[in-house]
């Protein structure tokens, strides 16, 4: 008896639905690792510096030497995804990531600290870099931005629960058990991997290259100057980003006596602005063209981070105001961050693991020297937090500018450019 074709085309959508999920979850989880892996164990600094016996300060520059440990681990894993595929290389990143996690939980010094958080940056890159590849792989730019978009919604837990996860840890099990979940979590990563993640870049795509050739190929990119823009655009909104994370503490915690724990509340409230964003995101690109969300997202976010600035400056308006122009700049680069991702790759269908490995390290490279700059200067206000934050916006709406005037409006977000490299 022949099956009634309405029963088979449900069942092969729902098949087509679960493997979407899977998907999505796994991508999803690969695109968080940065972010749980940065604000979950942010609680546990005071702890940690005391356990480890080492200043505050020690502690706080394993941040930065995540970040660049992670900067240089993208421009690693890029070519090599390239060349072998986007499976193996992300494999091999999640295991040095997991065992770089048990370092840390086991460590029992700041130099130890500094060292395995250099190494499980070196790993994690891995998983930020070639999701975006995968993303990149299957599908085109106007689909692809409203997957990142998606994609955030699935990350966007991280943010927001980390910081009050973490906070939990420190009750039972100290900040040692905080490193002991992540490795769990690298371990899950693996296992969905190998399980539902499939091999998205064709042998026939891809490309070896020797060392010097990847070198030209990152030279290449650099001086194709509407992706040089946009991947200056994403580095200018992660410099904001992190900037905020870097300040928060000292403007909640110690300027207005707001406790820990409700520090973890306020933060969590912002993250969940910026994930609201990504999904209001995917249903604006159904009307409007990336390039023009990018545009109008980096002009507001000039505009709060600017209001920001006189607010503290003057004390108009006060702690309440602040909070709620630090929650509007947030939701800013929850509108960037897909767009501009995609369109920064859209030119390169078979270089897009290099291209997307280069716009990352440029993007933790300029968020790390924004966090830096807000310690620097720290003069115990909350103005270097916020300078920097209005001066990354600027810069982005800037770079944004150079970029339009490469590509006309006739041209369109989903019209594939011919690969320069």
């Amino acid at each position: 008896m022949k099956r009634n074709t309405a029963a088979v085309a449900a069942e092969t959508s729902g098949v087509r639905s679960a493997r979407l999920a899977k998907l999505v979850l796994v991508l999803g989880a690969l695109t968080a690792f940065n972010a749980i892996s940065i604000d979950m164990y942010l609680p546990a600094f005071p702890q940690m510096a005391e356990d480890l016996a080492v200043p505050l300060g020690t502690v706080q520059l394993s941040v930065s030497a995540f970040l660049v440990g992670s900067a240089f681990g993208q421009l690693i894993y890029g070519p090599l995804s390239d060349r072998w595929g986007r499976r193996l290389p992300l494999l091999c990143g999640l295991v040095i990531y997991t065992l770089a996690c048990v370092g840390c939980a086991l460590t029992g010094s700041g130099a130890g600290l500094l060292f395995w958080r250099v190494v499980m940056a070196l790993g994690g890159g891995a998983s930020i870099v070639i999701s975006r590849a995968v993303v990149r792989d299957l599908y085109n730019t106007t689909e692809a931005a409203r997957m990142l978009s998606l994609l955030m919604l699935v990350m966007g837990a991280a943010p927001i629960l980390a910081p009050l996860a973490g906070g939990q840890f420190l009750l039972f099990t100290g900040w040692r058990g905080i490193f002991a979940f992540l490795a769990l979590f690298g371990g899950l990563s693996l296992w969905g991997t190998l399980a539902w993640l499939p091999e998205s870049l064709p042998a026939q795509r891809r490309v070896a290259r020797r060392g010097g050739e990847m070198l030209a190929i990152y030279a290449g990119l650099l001086r194709h100057r509407r992706y040089l823009c946009y991947a200056l655009a994403l580095g200018a909104v992660a410099g904001l980003n992190f900037a905020y994370i870097a300040g928060a503490p000292q403007l909640f915690i110690e300027l207005h006596g707001i406790s820990p724990q409700a520090f973890g509340i306020l933060f969590g409230l912002n993250a969940s602005g910026l994930i609201g964003a990504t999904q209001l995101n995917r249903w604006l690109l159904r009307r409007y063209t990336a390039r023009r969300l990018l545009g109008v997202a980096l002009v507001f976010a000039a505009l709060t981070s600017s209001l920001l600035t006189a607010s503290v400056f003057t004390g108009i308006g006060g702690f309440p105001l602040q909070v709620v122009l630090i929650f509007g700049c947030l939701c800013t680069t929850g509108l960037s961050y897909p767009n501009v991702m995609a369109l920064a790759l859209e030119p390169f269908p078979t270089t897009a693991g290099s291209a997307s490995a280069l716009m990352g390290a440029m993007q933790y490279t300029l968020g790390a020297l924004a966090g830096g700059c807000v310690g620097l200067f720290h003069d115990g206000s909350a103005l270097p937090m916020v300078l920097t934050m209005t001066c990354c916006a600027v810069a982005g709406s800037v770079v944004f500018g150079i970029a339009s005037i490469e590509v006309s409006p006739a041209d369109g977000v989903g019209a594939a450019e011919p690969e320069q490299i």
